[in-house]
């Protein structure tokens, strides 16, 4: 039974763990958001954006990488946690 559950049950987890790791990097794209920084930072050098949305949007983007940051953090760990 035991040989039985290896042989079906063990690529069912290997796939669903590989999916899990592809989606959370393509959420949490570090590389992404700190491109989002720097449009941000242009956008307000430029005139396109006031400082109050310039610094806004800055905060929340920060948080993001941060946030980011973590999960790959945990990623590379083995160590991811789902909080609901």
């Amino acid at each position: 039974m035991i040989i039985i559950d290896d042989l079906l049950f063990r690529p069912i987890v290997g796939i669903v763990d590989a999916l899990h790791t592809v989606a959370l990097n393509e959420l949490y794209d570090i590389e992404e958001i700190q491109d989002e920084l720097k449009e941000n930072q242009l956008l307000y050098e430029l005139g396109e954006r006031s400082e109050a949305e310039y610094e806004d949007r800055k905060a929340d983007l920060e948080d993001e990488l941060e946030i980011a940051r973590e999960v790959h953090e945990q990623l590379s760990s083995g160590r991811v946690e789902v909080k609901t």
